[in-house]
């Protein structure tokens, strides 16, 4: 692989958007503490992240030509073939960098293992150099994760790393027609959750403990899950809180996507449908009356460098 330039991926720190939208810092400030809070905790993050990314600079530094682009330019950045993808943040800004670059390696680097878990950021800024030579010289570790796909009638098509959600902007009922598996019904529910095998352990999990909650003794048993490997080829999908009446049903909930087959929903809200990828509510395409989508497994593929 030849690597000619690294693209170090960063998000505005927590300091910074609040500065953004007080205009200043004092009036951050005085805004955090009229309400009782810690400014100094938002300082020390902020110069604890700007240290991190110093010391990334410095590490690639000899090794490789770099660049930074913000968090906000990642859906219309042209990535190059040559480049290597370097993210540094926390965990969403790998799931949202690797809808992008199209397979490329990425490696996470975790800029403060004390404040973030850090699940896909497996690295620290001590031991980057030691990874970049690893991956210029084909002899790096890495992980597939397989991504899902959403695809309208009209073209537009949109990735999840984590998730999908499909329905209603606000909280009102998502109103559609489903089909999966040769079986179509109307349906009125609070919207639909699609997660890949790398987001089975955050919001597909949260759904299932509330319905372990629900009912201690369902069929599904006391403690149901469904935990899915990042690389397994399944999507899977589940509708919230479906409401049963004279025109809509309830049959369809669950299922499992594979390659030989999709889900299809064709909206039947007249405004504010939508659909966005990995909790981003801004990333999303309109799904409004006349919009049909597809979900099924992206052909893309992202690849995590892992140590």
């Amino acid at each position: 692989m030849q690597i000619e330039k690294a693209i170090i991926i960063r998000d505005k720190t927590r300091l910074e958007q609040l500065i953004e939208r007080f205009n200043s810092k004092a009036q951050a400030r005085f805004y955090i503490e009229r309400a009782g809070g810690s400014f100094e905790q938002y300082e020390k993050e902020h110069h604890k992240f700007y240290d991190s990314l110093k010391q990334v600079q410095d590490e690639i530094s000899g090794l490789l030509k770099w660049k930074i682009v913000d968090r906000s330019f990642l859906p219309t950045y042209i990535f190059a073939d040559t480049d290597l993808i370097l993210v540094i943040g926390q965990d969403g800004l790998v799931a949202n960098t690797a809808k992008y670059v199209n397979g490329r390696p990425i490696i996470g680097i975790n800029p403060d293992p004390g404040q973030y878990d850090g699940i896909l950021l497996p690295f620290v800024p001590e031991v980057l150099k030691k990874a970049i030579s690893q991956v210029l010289s084909n002899q790096y570790k890495s992980r597939t994760i397989t991504l899902a796909e959403a695809k309208l009638n009209d073209g537009q098509r949109l990735l999840a790393f984590n998730d999908f959600y499909i329905g209603a902007s606000s909280h009102v009922s998502s109103r559609y027609s489903i089909t999966f598996n040769g079986k179509t019904e109307n349906q009125s529910s609070s919207g639909i959750i699609v997660s890949t095998g790398a987001g089975s352990t955050g919001w597909l999990s949260s759904i299932f403990n509330m319905a372990n909650n629900i009912n201690k003794n369902s069929s599904l048993g006391k403690n149901a899950r469904t935990k899915l490997n990042w690389e397994d080829e399944k999507l899977i999908f589940i509708v919230r809180e479906p409401f049963l009446s004279s025109v809509t049903q309830t049959e369809i909930g669950f299922g499992v996507i594979q390659r030989n087959n999709k889900l299809k929903l064709e909206s039947k809200m007249p405004a504010n449908g939508v659909i966005f990828s990995d909790g981003i509510e801004s990333d999303f395409l309109a799904f409004n009356s006349g919009s049909m989508v597809e979900i099924g497994i992206a052909m893309e593929k992202a690849k995590l460098v892992i140590r």
